[in-house]
């Protein structure tokens, strides 16, 4: 999610107020660029309705019978921006680090936001035999999430590219999953840390680290 340290507050106040705004208080992020507005908020009273009685003539009056009184409902309008937020997320995200003695550029997405869930690292791409089972975890596991396939270049650099798109977890097809154990490697992007998960666990494994069940 965005980061509670970015963000902030700002009250209006008498000139600051819109002509129908009672109220109005916004929600800031403090951007790279400079703190910009993310969200506002606005009380605007009963001025919306107000204005349409008078345009239709209709009587919009609210009669509540707890109070037994008659009123014109009030408004409160929040206004946010998709792509401001999409940017407040990924400007939450972002963050550098040193692994192996090599600086790494890294997004820390939460997983249930992350736009990559998963992605599927075969360790060669000229055995079929390896392959296949890769693409078949694929396959599984992307019928539930969206899911990234990689088989070019050092398994190293592949990690790499995954963690500057924020994938929370690579998983690993190796020579002693067809050969041995009939298991994977899942390491984590923000510790680096791996684990050894049988095929059949994989998916209760990232079910809970994704979805939290």
């Amino acid at each position: 999610g965005l980061r509670e340290d970015l963000m902030g507050w700002d009250v209006h106040e008498g000139d600051g107020l819109a002509h129908y705004a009672r109220a109005c208080t916004d929600v800031t992020f403090r951007f790279p660029f400079g703190e910009q507005e993310l969200m506002g908020i606005a009380a605007r009273g009963n001025y919306d309705l107000t204005q349409h009685t008078e345009g239709s003539g209709k009587n919009l009056d609210y009669y509540d019978d707890g109070i037994k009184e008659k009123y014109i409902p009030h408004c409160i309008e929040p206004s946010l921006g998709v792509d401001r937020l999409m940017l407040a997320l990924i400007c939450s995200a972002y963050a550098e680090d040193e692994v192996g003695g090599e600086k790494r550029s890294l997004l820390k997405f939460d997983p249930k936001v992350a736009p990559i869930k998963v992605a599927v690292l075969p360790l060669v791409k000229n055995k079929e035999a390896l392959v296949s089972v890769a693409r078949g975890l694929y396959d599984k596991l992307s019928k539930r999430w969206n899911v990234q396939w990689d088989s070019a270049g050092a398994i190293g650099r592949r990690y790499r590219r995954a963690d500057e798109v924020g994938t929370p977890f690579c998983i690993t097809v190796d020579f002693e999953t067809i050969e041995d154990d009939n298991a994977v490697t899942i390491r984590d992007r923000d510790t680096t840390e791996q684990v050894r998960i049988p095929l059949d666990e994989v998916i209760p494994y990232l079910s809970k680290a994704i979805d939290g069940y």
